[in-house]
């Protein structure tokens, strides 16, 4: 399974971050929507990036699928209700393939289960549809980096919102998950779930920048997880808190 950094924006690895301006290749990207003006006015928003291509165009989840492989994009901007295979579907298709691109979600709305299963499943993050041009630039930018396209309290007001039937069988199996942590991961795993960088854990636990980024990385590793977003998702279900 392909994982991204543990905090991007103090640190980038990977094909983006050998990317500087000038004759650097751009970042490639793949929209997919069932919608072609939806898809024509995305292409418009991002052309105007020169570090950015749209490489390729998918009307439902199972051509994007197909074209990921063809034309390996870095970054995918998925919508999530498409008749045929859905957005979701696609998103767990591709994120478990070796050298799975980022997938950035794109919905309507700014909390609800499908989103909740995406981020599950491995996505980066989610836009909204009205997302201003040149935030959708930056959110691509970000996800090539391996960089969660979420802010900290957007983050908390999604997983704030998680409370439907079978919250408690979740809440003993995220605690079960977690028991392979050790106590400083927990820690930190906890505040991950509270939405701080890799340089505010370290300045609230006394800890070096490069300790936590270490921690970060066993807790990815130990709870094969993909993202930080993974880990906060998991924390909250758990009822972890930065106090455990």
């Amino acid at each position: 399974m392909t994982r991204t950094p543990p905090d991007g924006a103090e640190h980038e690895t990977g094909p983006v971050a050998a990317r500087s301006a000038g004759s650097a290749p751009a970042v490639r990207v793949l929209l997919v929507d069932d919608d072609p003006v939806v898809r024509f006015g995305l292409r418009m928003m991002l052309s105007g990036a020169p570090d950015l291509s749209v490489v390729a165009e998918a009307g439902d989840g199972a051509e994007a699928v197909a074209l990921a492989r063809r034309h390996r994009p870095d970054v995918v901007l998925m919508d999530i209700r498409m008749p045929g295979t859905d957005g979701l579907t696609a998103t767990e298709s591709l994120r478990s393939r070796p050298g799975a691109p980022q997938v950035v979600v794109l919905t309507t709305f700014d909390a609800d289960a499908h989103v909740l299963r995406a981020l599950r499943a491995g996505a980066a993050g989610f836009l909204l549809k009205d997302t201003p041009p040149d935030e959708l630039v930056v959110a691509v930018r970000h996800a090539a980096q391996g960089r969660p396209v979420l802010s900290p309290g957007v983050t908390r007001r999604l997983i704030d919102r998680v409370a439907e039937a079978g919250q408690d069988d979740r809440k003993a199996e995220a605690r079960r998950r977690l028991d392979v942590l050790a106590d400083r991961e927990r820690v930190v795993a906890a505040e991950i779930g509270a939405g701080r960088t890799n340089a505010e854990i370290a300045a609230r636990h006394h800890l070096g920048l490069t300790t936590v980024k270490t921690h970060v990385s066993a807790i990815l590793t130990k709870l094969d997880l993909n993202n930080r977003v993974q880990v906060a998702l998991l924390a909250h279900e758990a009822g972890l808190t930065t106090d455990d």
